[in-house]
């Protein structure tokens, strides 16, 4: 059965090639779609995200290199010198014992970092916050993710539902034309009726064509941000709940985001960074003091030397003159500190002023939305008056007519409302932090490197 079936696509294929067509591709089927389902999904499939979290592994490894000045240095060591006699001295050249020997010598030696005062120390303190601070950069990078994801997902809510609205006037208008191309018919109404009629059902297809491409528009968007290459179709499965109200006192709002933003914590470990950062520089001024040993053996050598060799000793060191570049590296990290200090208060000025704008836009929402509630209210009523008069015969189908715009107009009023305060509250989360434990809640494991 599986063969017949084989041999029936082939055919098939090439019977489609032959007529110079390719069979077309079957189209996926829509597959359900939460909020919380695309939040998972952003999350383990944006690149954004995964940049994010390779920068933080990258950072992690940095700090592991920068640590390796504390620990012990070993290595191992292998030699074979042929002296062309017994006694060559090399005569020029260098400073070090000139006397070569012939040898065939392995051996080891071990250095560990006693103390340089400081400058390791606070080149890994320097380096750990670099980390923590990219660590905190991908946590802001998440929650973009997770703010983009909620405005496209309300964004095409609200895209279907205008267009639900736009194919129910049009539905209703044509059942409108209908009714009066009869009546126009049995000299009940005029032939102006119908033309009136005829402009609203056409003005009802432009709008349904509009909100129809806004909904493939806006499922193209959605596609992007939860990391697809290509537009997928979703059937978005949420049920929208207007937000619960929010607190009057903004400057508590302001605190917590204050508190709360992984971007202003990234912006305080990068000041405290830059800070150790001079810290090291002031202290790579400083005597650095190591214990050095050195073991071996040699199998083959002159005979004047031992078969086995150890020693060990202490090494300080310290710079004395290097035309000034010590100061100036201190100098440098001092004054990028004093930068890092001053774009933090920078940042944190304009949280404040996005929280707030969030807050009042969001207010601003809730009373938009009552207000369309009511208009969309008073347009049904008017609406229904309208019809009821047209249908006695009392007005005119330019009274009808204006009326059917008036509640097509609110009723996409209430449906661009009702979305609106869901993307606020979205948009005021985000600024004040609170994505961050939506974050926590479904985060994905960073991807492993490859």
């Amino acid at each position: 059965m599986r063969r017949v079936l084989v041999i029936a696509l082939v055919c098939a294929a090439w019977a489609g090639g032959v007529r110079g067509q390719s069979p077309p591709a079957p189209a996926a089927a829509p597959q359900p779609l939460t909020l919380a389902q695309a939040r998972a999904l952003a999350l383990l499939n944006h690149p954004d995200v995964a940049a994010a979290n390779y920068r933080a592994l990258a950072a992690h490894e940095v700090l592991v290199q920068t640590r390796a000045g504390l620990l012990p240095q070993v290595s191992l060591y292998g030699s074979a010198v042929h002296a062309d006699s017994d006694n060559t001295r090399l005569m020029a050249g260098g400073l070090n014992n000139p006397s070569v020997f012939s040898r065939t010598a392995l051996g080891g030696g071990l250095s560990q970092l006693i103390t340089d005062f400081g400058h390791t120390t606070n080149l890994v303190a320097s380096s750990k916050l670099q980390a923590n601070a990219a660590e905190q950069n991908a946590a802001a990078t998440r929650e973009q993710v997770l703010l983009d994801v909620d405005r496209g997902y309300y964004g095409t809510l609200q895209a279907q539902a205008v267009e639900s609205v736009a194919r129910q006037t049009l539905d209703t208008r044509q059942l409108l034309l209908e009714r009066v191309s009869i009546l126009a018919a049995n000299k009940l109404k005029s032939d102006l009726d119908v033309s009136f009629s005829q402009v609203g059902v056409e003005d009802a297809r432009l709008l349904l064509q509009k909100a129809h491409n806004d909904v493939e528009s806006a499922m193209a968007a959605l596609s992007t941000m939860l990391g697809y290459g290509e537009q997928r179709q979703f059937i978005l499965s949420e049920q929208p709940t207007e937000p619960a109200a929010v607190s009057g006192d903004v400057s508590g709002l302001i605190g917590q985001a204050l508190r709360d933003r992984p971007e202003l914590a990234s912006l305080r470990d990068q000041r405290d960074a830059a800070e150790h950062l001079a810290l090291s520089l002031r202290d790579a001024r400083l005597p650095t003091l190591s214990v050095v040993i050195a073991a071996g053996n040699s199998p083959a050598h002159d005979a004047r030397l031992p078969a086995n060799y150890s020693a060990g000793g202490i090494e300080l060191s310290m710079p004395v003159f290097a035309g000034g570049l010590y100061e100036s590296r201190q100098h440098e990290a001092e004054l990028r500190a004093r930068v890092a200090a001053e774009t933090l208060r920078t940042i944190e000025d304009d949280v404040s002023r996005d929280v707030r704008v969030a807050w009042l836009n969001l207010n601003s929402a809730r009373e938009q939305l009552r207000t369309t509630r009511q208009l969309a209210r008073y347009a049904t009523t008017a609406f229904q008056l309208a019809n009821a008069r047209y249908n006695a015969g009392s007005s005119s189908i330019v009274e009808l007519s204006q009326a059917q715009l008036e509640l097509t107009a609110a009723q996409i009023a209430d449906t661009n409302a009702r979305y609106e305060v869901l993307i606020r509250q979205s948009d005021l989360d985000y600024q004040t932090g609170a994505l961050t434990g939506a974050v926590a809640a479904m985060e994905a494991p960073p991807p492993a490197l490859p």
